[in-house]
């Protein structure tokens, strides 16, 4: 097999495990009320089918680097995506300890990948890392639009009922392990190489991996909460629910471009200060629309800028887990600092900002706090947008030398 062969199966592999890194979750949404209808649970625990992957991706973005290190990176990917097609298969079975387990395998599946794709992107395309970042964003970007819009017609207007609407998904992750094949051959060079340039300080001890970490903790929290409780919004200000659950469909279309653009632009900056102000300004402008309008047509613009300004910094928060680390292997540990924190602090979004309306009886105090998150992203966002590495301090004398 030539290099450049090697090449566009790396490239194809990277894209179908994107593929899988949003539809399982995502498609869950939709299909609460039939879920609910049919196994008779209660609002908690179909809230739980959101949360507990949450979780998950706290918990095992953790262990993902260490995984790699000790089994290789790719093989580790590929026992992820296996992690998750069992998932599916075990959450479709109707049955309420499969559901739950299913639910744990999917997002400790998820997980695992969603670290280690920028450390491999570090490893393989290490000038490349803006276009890949953008690629596999987009795919992201892509399947949880698609899988958002095409689980209840699977499910009602197709016949497929809700469990083999959710199994469906499972054909993707197929896909994803059988494209990602060629690539456990060079695991033990991969490996060795992590292994070789690793170092002993902690990275927990990095203030510009804590710059990093709050970044993506707090743009995690600001996304979660619109996923979970925007349609309620929309509704408050006069919109259908039925319109509103289409805005949330074009609010993750127009996130599509913000994904793509965004690591291309990073990587041929000096730094990502400009990108991360024009992301709090896209961020500014909608909150505040949103909380000082209600005329319709308004209201709809505001979603789009929301779901455009979500996309850039989604995809920025992902792009400077390659850009401010100087290894592969340390890439690895900021992403696993970074999305177990993240994913922590927005599992406890919707729960919190849900609280808040039962006090309050009214979404403004959900915006107002938004519009004040916006203000923590910005403050961390400009610290991670400087030039600079982890360890730098650290790795700059032998530079010097």
């Amino acid at each position: 097999m030539t290099k450049r062969t090697k090449q566009i199966w790396l490239i194809v592999g990277i894209l179908f495990v994107a593929f899988n890194l949003r539809p399982a979750i995502m498609a869950v949404g939709p299909l609460v009320p039939l879920i609910r209808e049919d196994t008779g649970v209660s609002n908690s625990f179909a809230g739980m089918l959101t949360t507990i992957p949450l979780l998950s991706f706290a918990v095992f973005s953790l262990v993902a680097p260490k995984l790699s290190i000790r089994f290789g990176i790719s093989i580790t990917i590929f026992a992820a995506l296996l992690t998750l097609f069992i998932g599916i298969i075990l959450r479709s079975l109707e049955v309420i300890p499969a559901l739950l387990i299913g639910t744990i395998l999917i997002g400790t599946g998820i997980a695992i990948c969603n670290v280690l794709l920028p450390s491999i992107i570090k490893l393989t395309f290490p000038y490349r890392i803006g276009i890949m970042t953008s690629l596999y964003t987009a795919a992201m970007g892509i399947f949880a639009s698609l899988s958002a819009g095409i689980s209840v017609p699977l499910a009602e207007e197709v016949g497929l009922g809700w469990s083999n609407a959710l199994a469906v998904w499972g054909i993707i992750a197929l896909l994803a392990m059988f494209f990602w094949i060629p690539q456990m051959r060079s695991d033990k060079g991969a490996s060795s190489q992590q292994t070789s340039n690793a170092t002993p300080r902690s990275i927990w001890k990095e203030p510009l991996a804590w710059y990093v970490t709050l970044f993506m903790g707090f743009q995690s929290f600001l996304f979660y909460n619109v996923i979970a409780w925007l349609p309620n919004v929309l509704h408050s200000l006069g919109l259908t629910l039925t319109l509103a659950g289409w805005m949330m469909f074009w609010m993750q279309i127009l996130s599509i471009p913000g994904n793509f653009a965004v690591p291309i632009i990073a990587s041929k900056t000096k730094n990502e200060k400009p990108i991360v102000a024009a992301v709090c300004s896209l961020y500014l402008v909608s909150f505040s629309g949103l909380l000082l309008t209600t005329n319709p047509t308004l209201v709809i613009i505001f979603v789009l800028v929301l779901g455009f300004a979500q996309g850039m910094a989604f995809s920025l928060a992902l792009t400077l887990l390659g850009l401010r680390a100087p290894t592969p292997e340390d890439s690895s540990r900021l992403s696993g600092m970074a999305q177990s924190f993240g994913y922590l602090v927005a599992s406890v979004g919707p729960v919190l900002m849900g609280t808040l309306y039962d006090l309050f009886q009214t979404w403004q105090p959900f915006l107002i706090t938004l519009f004040a998150v916006n203000i923590v992203i910005f403050t961390f966002g400009w610290r991670a947008g400087e030039d600079r590495h982890v360890f730098e301090e650290k790795r700059s004398p032998a530079k010097e030398a």
